[in-house]
């Protein structure tokens, strides 16, 4: 199974948003990541729901939307109603994990958990059987073009063992420094799904570097 390739809209060019938006749907890509940021839970800022609705209108690609926020819980009505397939809040975001959980599958979403970066994986212990996936942050959350955190793989093989030892079907995914190297030690250490942002937008061919990376 090629590897599930899902860019970060967080590095496209906003002035030219629709441009890159058709280029991701001619492309490989097998999901579109949204960062949601409130410059509360992460130091930034970025996009809401007016324009997750609008993408919604002109892309038929998965809706990978990765809350980056406090109180998550509050708006599981309004990414619903974007059409988005996973929903994604932070382990530390989240009093009551498993309550949002349910209610994330309750209308009709993936529910999937992030873990920041020194947040360890044994904290999923018992939540594991309940999640379609987790999202390991690969660099600290809130902006892109950070360097790749090396523990990273090591924290991804980690993961993949606990799965395999409760025999659940949730998938791995990591974001943060993902490029053709990074991304071949974590595919190797057990993710399903690498995020991707400037390293896609910023190359001169971001089809084809969505090609390689499905590739590893």
């Amino acid at each position: 199974m090629s590897t599930i390739v899902a860019p970060s809209l967080l590095s496209a060019d906003f002035l030219n948003l629709e441009n890159d938006i058709k280029m991701l749907d001619r492309s490989e890509a097998d999901w579109i990541h949204l960062d949601i940021m409130d410059g509360v839970f992460v130091p930034n800022i970025s996009f809401g729901f007016p324009v997750i609705d609008r993408l919604r209108k002109v892309t038929q690609k998965p809706l990978d939307v990765h809350l980056m926020i406090v109180q998550p819980e509050k708006f599981v009505n309004e990414i619903a109603a974007t059409g988005a397939t996973f929903m994604n809040v932070h382990y530390e975001a989240c009093i009551h994990l498993h309550r949002i959980v349910q209610e994330i599958r309750k209308k009709g979403m993936k529910p999937a958990v992030t873990l920041n970066p020194h947040t360890p994986v044994s904290v999923l212990e018992d939540i594991l059987p309940d999640l379609d996936m987790v999202l390991l942050m690969s660099v600290n959350p809130g902006f892109g073009g950070q360097q790749f955190i090396e523990h990273s793989v090591k924290k991804t093989a980690m993961l993949k063992e606990m799965i395999l030892r409760q025999q659940t079907s949730t998938l791995i995914e990591v974001d943060g420094g993902v490029n053709l190297e990074t991304g071949r030690r974590l595919v190797d250490a057990g993710a399903d799904a690498l995020v991707a942002g400037s390293f896609v937008f910023s190359s001169p061919s971001p089809e084809e570097t969505i090609q390689r990376l499905k590739a590893l």
